[in-house]
């Protein structure tokens, strides 16, 4: 008599169990289509610039490609070489680099070290506002503001030139280096902080020689998102610093990076399948290896520093 509630219970709870098998099977299906999904738009991407790329380099010498320093497709005598174009990406990514990484670090370690808690909850979401503006506002920023600022002090400047879309650049990604290197260093153990008071040192000795070493990993993390992040902008660059490739080390000069010349030459007017269409892929390809580059230097960088501290 005393078991036959028990098992009545038991029936009633096999198809409660069963339902919700069914559920928890059904979520983790939708998980795995959301995780795969990234790795499958992913091999998509890399199909495209590949296959494009194959057909362009069976044209275009690969030595003349990576040597040359004239960059135009567009031209009768067309020329492919895209240290034209590297040249631009190399120096607009420096001088963005040159501003968003004292700052963002410099702001980091404020919010994080210095900062009372109103005022960091305060300062960090303007901070992160900085990365909400559209890119083509910063590009006119640039154009509009910046250029004519500088040519007040750079008499020789010209209108479009690398230097101001590069500190524009750098402006724009210090949200992405302060914010994580913030995290990275508010996750740093209080008894790390604790025993560096206990021996005498100062809340900025504290930050310098305690804070600072333990977080490289996460710091390191936010420096190369920057660096891809300043690699792959294009609106600024297109917008203040001009659309002509030219192969040049000096920021006060005009020139074009492998991002706009994909923006200004992928505008429709191409016919498909022609050498001039396949170079935009090229290019592409280029800028991707570049930002694969930095992210596994990066990767490596990271887990060096976690093994370390």
């Amino acid at each position: 008599m005393i078991d036959q509630p028990i098992k009545s219970t038991l029936a009633k709870s096999k198809p409660s169990n069963l339902v919700r098998n069914l559920q928890e099977k059904l979520i983790e299906f939708l998980l795995f289509l959301a995780a795969s999904s990234s790795v499958a738009i992913t091999i998509g991407i890399i199909y495209i610039l590949i296959s494009e790329s194959v057909s362009f380099f069976q044209e275009v010498s690969l030595v003349e490609f990576l040597t040359g320093t004239e960059w135009t497709p567009l031209f009768a005598d067309a020329k492919y070489g895209i240290w034209a174009l590297l040249a631009g990406t190399i120096v607009t990514t420096a001088v963005a680099l040159f501003v968003a990484i004292p700052i963002g670090t410099i702001s980091a370690v404020y919010l994080s070290e210095f900062a009372p808690e109103k005022l960091r909850e305060i300062v960090k979401p303007c901070l992160e506002i900085l990365a909400g503006i559209p890119s083509v506002v910063y590009g006119y920023f640039a154009l509009l503001f910046v250029t004519p600022l500088l040519q007040r002090f750079l008499s020789d400047l010209p209108s479009f030139n690398m230097l101001s879309p590069g500190l524009v650049t750098g402006i724009m990604i210090i949200p992405f280096i302060s914010s994580i290197s913030e995290d990275s260093m508010r996750a740093v153990p209080a008894s790390l902080r604790e025993g560096s008071y206990a021996m005498g040192a100062t809340r900025l000795q504290t930050a310098w020689s305690v804070v600072l070493p333990a977080s490289l990993s996460g710091i390191s993390a936010a420096y190369i998102l920057g660096i891809s992040r300043a690699v792959g902008i294009t609106m600024i660059v297109a917008i203040a610093g001009g659309l002509q490739p030219n192969f040049t080390w000096n920021p006060m000069e005009s020139a074009a990076t492998i991002a706009t010349f994909i923006v200004s030459v992928s505008l429709g007017d191409l016919p498909h399948g022609t050498i001039e269409y396949q170079s935009i892929f090229a290019a592409g390809i280029t800028l991707f290896v570049i930002t694969l580059i930095t992210n596994i230097i990066g990767h490596f960088i990271s887990k060096r520093y976690r093994e370390i501290y």
